[in-house]
Parts: structure tokens; sequence; C-alpha cells
């Protein structure tokens, strides 16, 4: 593609603070409440040296602005939580996006998946955001009459050819001049999509193809091709008066320079507030998502309860040596691999990461140190209670730092293990693949990690040396084993 970009007569990137683009899919994490999630934003992304009642000043005027008063208290909502409606949810979407007054606001079919009444409260609040001095550039999806005639300015394309381009009100003298009017009882959006929308063809194509005898249509438009209707109404615009207006003004707005905007980048907020705010909902949204730890911590405590069972009280005699392997074995192996649990909610986050990211909030730094930070509270439960439950049933040693010793080397084999998923969800497009993917991976850590086989018998190309040496399993089980095997 080629082309200049032109923001007050002047060639320039759409920096951070210039443009907003708000996404087709709603990307927010469904466990923080709308005023909740604004506020985290503007932490993110507003000057630190902003007070906390000027930024719940911002957070407050953008609620109100965009008319979600009404369920501020509310959660999103996710695959437990009950939330919002997909309306809120899209003028929370933008609200994220205005919060810092951008001077153009880009949107990808803000009205898809919505009904009628959604639709048009959404686009009434982006004539609104207009109205007060920004620049509103969307894509629609078969818009409703009422959504319709809320827009200023149209531009049809089709196949990368300009069909029209004007005022919106325009648009149907343009069509009934060029001989294809807009039936009365017609929605003009309807009308226009049918004369430059190809895929109409093919299922006019297809129906023939079955029914034979298909009589006339009284439509005169049935019995065109879209592709003699599309060539007829490009030839038509290039020589009418709407395509001389537009040529006017693009030569207008080039040639005539406007003040310089300010350059800004994407979050004025300082490292260490962002790395302090990321954390914070972070922690938030994993305390509050079942799935993400509070599950995993149910299942190690069964699981440490089966295990100190099953090898309660070993002794130590010879015999017990096998059995204290096995044991050892299973809790750095199998009991880490429950972190693969934690797809579904990794997926969510990174989703987040990668939208705020693109937009510039923060860097990949901050978003790692915060997120190990966030969730080192539910890695420690996890790892002392395990170790608590089976430590002692299983009468591993009397003395109490081999205990704590043992909690940390726990606690060390799970954040790595969790630090790999994260590797893993940022890499894999779904849950499935994720799974699939991560299940895989803890799999050769297991066969390498020196219980299935002994560290010497290993082969030493690839598996010894480098993939054994790089497993945290086989630290996380040498390491215990002085633990373990002591008499």
């Amino acid at each position: 593609m080629t082309g200049n970009v032109l923001v007050n007569g002047k060639k320039r990137r759409l920096d951070y603070g210039v443009a907003a683009y708000v996404t087709q899919e709603n990307t927010l994490l469904g466990t923080l409440t709308v005023k909740e999630t604004i506020t985290y934003s503007a932490h993110l992304r507003l000057p630190t040296i902003l007070t906390k009642e000027e930024v719940n000043g911002i957070v407050d005027a953008t609620i109100t602005e965009m008319g979600l008063q009404d369920c501020a208290d509310r959660l999103i909502g996710n695959w437990h939580l009950r939330g919002i409606s997909g309306g809120e949810k899209k003028r929370l979407s933008i609200a994220l996006e205005i919060l810092t007054k951008p001077k153009l606001l880009f949107l990808d079919e803000p009205t898809s998946g919505l009904d009628s009444a959604s639709a048009f409260f959404v686009v009434q609040t982006l004539r609104y955001i207009a109205l007060d001095g920004r620049t509103v550039i969307s894509s629609i999806h078969q818009p409703s009459s009422e959504v319709f005639a809320l827009f200023d300015d149209l531009v049809l394309l089709s196949g990368g050819l300009t069909i029209f381009s004007g005022q919106a009100n325009m648009a149907l003298e343009f069509f009934a001049r060029a001989g294809v009017p807009c039936p009365s009882r017609r929605n003009p959006s309807d009308h226009f999509l049918r004369c430059i929308n190809s895929d109409f063809d093919r299922v006019t194509m297809n129906d023939s193809q079955r029914i034979r005898d298909i009589p006339k249509s009284s439509d005169p438009l049935m019995n065109l091709a879209t592709a003699e209707i599309k060539a007829m109404l490009v030839e038509k615009y290039k020589s009418s008066e709407y395509a001389t207006r537009t040529r006017a003004r693009i030569r207008e707005i080039s040639s005539t320079e406007g003040p310089m905007i300010e350059k800004r980048s994407g979050s004025q907020a300082t490292w260490w507030k962002q790395l302090s705010t990321l954390t914070k909902r972070s922690f938030l949204n994993m305390s509050r998502d079942m799935g993400y730890y509070w599950v995993r911590i149910i299942i190690y405590l069964l699981l440490s309860v089966c295990v100190g069972t099953i090898f309660f009280n070993l002794g130590t005699d010879l015999n017990s040596i096998l059995a204290r392997g096995a044991c050892a074995g299973f809790i750095s192996g199998f009991m880490t691999f429950l972190s693969i649990g934690g797809f579904p909610s990794f997926l969510e986050e990174m989703k987040v990461f990668h939208k705020e990211r693109l937009n510039g909030h923060y860097g990949i730094a901050v978003f790692i140190l915060s997120n190990f930070l966030s969730s080192f509270p539910f890695l420690a439960v996890m790892s002392i209670a395990t170790a608590s439950i089976t430590y002692y049933m299983v009468e591993f040693h009397s003395q109490f730092p081999r205990f704590v010793f043992m909690c940390l080397d726990l606690l060390s084999a799970i954040a790595a293990v969790e630090s790999s998923m994260m590797i893993i969800a940022s890499l894999v497009p779904n849950y499935l693949m994720g799974v699939i993917v991560g299940a895989g991976y803890l799999g050769i850590m297991m066969m390498t990690a020196g219980f299935f086989r002994l560290p010497p018998d290993i082969p030493k190309p690839v598996w010894r040396y480098p993939i054994s040496y790089l497993n945290y399993g086989a630290w996380a089980l040498q390491v215990p084993g002085k633990t373990y095997f002591s008499f």
C-alpha cells in the first residue's frame, strides 16, 4: 500500500495520543468492574503528577460521557461471572480509548453483534464525541435507518473503488441520479449494499441453479448483476459533483498547514507507576478468577493429601528408598503439571497485554515483572501447603530448615513452570493449542528430569546436554534428594 498520511497538512505518523483505534473485538478483563477498568487504564496512561482526585475526576467524566453510570460498579463478566451487556462492553472499549482525548478516533464495526437499540446508543455516543470537536471515522455493519441518519459523511467502497464520498444525506440523491433509486420502504444502507456487494450475485446464481423457473422480480435491481450496477456507479461518481468536491477538499486540506499537534507517548506515567498499577490490577484479576489459582490450590491440597496417605510414614530402612524416590518424582513432576489449568486465564490476560502494548501503554518488562509479583502469593500458598502436608505425613526429615528448603525448592519449580506456560500462552493462538503444546513441553521436562532414567544414563547429545541441564525438573528433583533420602 502506498500513499501519504497528512495531519493538518503535514506528513506525520499517527502517533499515540493523536489517534485511537477501537477494535471490533472487546478485549477486557472480565473480573474487573467498569469503573475499575477505566481507573487502572487512567493510572497507566495519565501523567503521574496528577493527583488521585484529578484522575478520579477524569474517570467519572469519561463514564458520564459514555453513559456508563448505571453499570459503573458491575463486573464486566467472563465464563463464570455474569456481567454487562454487549452494548455496554462496546461503550467501555470506546471509553478506554477516549480517556486521553485523542484528536482522531477510528472504530472497526462498533455495532457488530448488537441489537438495534444498543447499536443506536453506541453510534449516538460517537456522535456526541464528534460534536465535542474530535473526528470519528468508523466502518459500520449494516446499520438501521436510525443509525445511518446519525452519520455526517459517508464513503462507500467496493473492491478498492470509490462508489460515493460526501455528505451522508446526499447519497440517496446520487443513487437516484445514477438510475438506481432507493425504494420508498427500504433501508438506505441495505439499498447501498445491494448495489455494490457482489455477494448478491452469487446468491442469485445459486438460486437460479436450484430453481430454474424463477419469475422476474418487480425490483429492477434484482434483474441486474451487481457488477454492472457497481461499474455504472463508479463511472457516475467520477464525473459527478461529489467527486469534484471531494478532490477539491483534499487539495485544500493538503495545502493548508494547521497547528502542530503535540506528540505524546502512549503512556505519560512513570515506570514505577506502571509497575504498581499493573501489579494491583493483575492481583485483583487473579483473586477474583476462580480458574486462575483458587481451583488449582484446592486440587493441590487434595493431591497432597493423596500423596501423604499413599506414602504415609515410609520409614527409614533401605526398602523405602524406591518409594521416597517415587514420591519425590511425583511432587516435582506431576504436581507442577497442574499449571496447564491456568491457560484460559493466561490467554485472556495476554490478549489485554497485546492490545495495550500496541497502544504504547507499557512495555514487556513491566508486564512480566508485575505478573510475577502478583502471582507470587498464590504460588507461595500452593508450595507451602503442598510441602506442609506431604513432608510430615511421609516423614522426610525432622529438621525444620530442610522443610523450609523443600518449600523454596517447590516454589522455584512451580514458578519456573508458570513462567514457561506464560511464554507458551504468548505464542499459541488459542486455549486448545496451548494445552497441547504445554503438555508436550512438560512431558519432555519430566522425561529428562532424572527420575525415569538417572542423569548419567540419559543420552548425552541433546537430551542430557543441554535439555537436562536446562530442565527445572532435574534441579527440583536433585535438590530434594538431599531432603527426601536423608535418614
